[in-house]
């Protein structure tokens, strides 16, 4: 996408994901006025032409953003308000965005436990609770549940980190000729109008 584009995916990103991670770390939870403000004004730059998705890439990638967490909270890894915002990401960054966004999440959400556990002084605890679960997968979610919120974080700075990173390190260019880092990014026709 255009500069412009990206500089506006950007603010969206920044002030949305910001806020529900600010919020998040403060009461562990993620307001729904956070999570729909984000989704509907990523919905408006694509209906506008600001973000250089269409609007069934940002329906789409809503959709998908939830999915992709949802199993997280299923399995007691991840609350709701986490699921939501994350789908709010995938509104403002379209499917092939919010994609990108999940595997730089997944990496920031890695480095938050990390710290998080080293702050609360649980990291060797923590540690060995991932190497017995991953050795019996199906006690998975008896495991992560029966340690209540002592074993959690708040996972909204991860969504925020991850998805910001997304953007900025990948530049989500499509234009046919933008070059980042070196690297010359393409893009399916699909998910960039300005690309045909």
């Amino acid at each position: 996408m255009p500069l412009a584009s990206s500089s506006v995916v950007l603010a969206i990103l920044v002030a949305g994901t910001g806020i529900g991670a600010a919020i998040d770390l403060a009461t562990r939870r993620i307001p729904n006025g956070v999570v729909v403000t984000t989704a509907l004004v990523g919905l408006a730059a694509a209906a506008g032409g600001a973000s250089n998705i269409s609007v069934g890439a940002s329906l789409l990638g809503f959709g998908l953003g939830i999915g992709m967490m949802l199993p997280g909270h299923l399995f007691g890894g991840t609350g709701a308000g986490d699921v939501k915002l994350f789908g709010a990401v995938g509104a403002v960054v379209g499917v092939e965005g919010v994609l990108w966004a999940f595997c730089y999440t997944a990496i920031a959400g890695g480095v938050v436990a990390i710290l998080w556990a080293f702050y609360q002084g649980r990291l060797t605890l923590t540690l060995r609770r991932v190497v017995d679960t991953l050795c019996r997968p199906r006690q998975t979610r008896a495991t992560i549940v029966s340690t209540g919120a002592a074993n959690t974080f708040p996972y909204g700075p991860a969504i925020a980190i991850g998805s910001v990173l997304s953007v900025v390190i990948r530049g989500d260019r499509c234009d046919g000729g933008v070059m980042n880092g070196g690297w010359r990014w393409s893009k399916p026709r699909w998910s960039c109008p300005s690309c045909y």
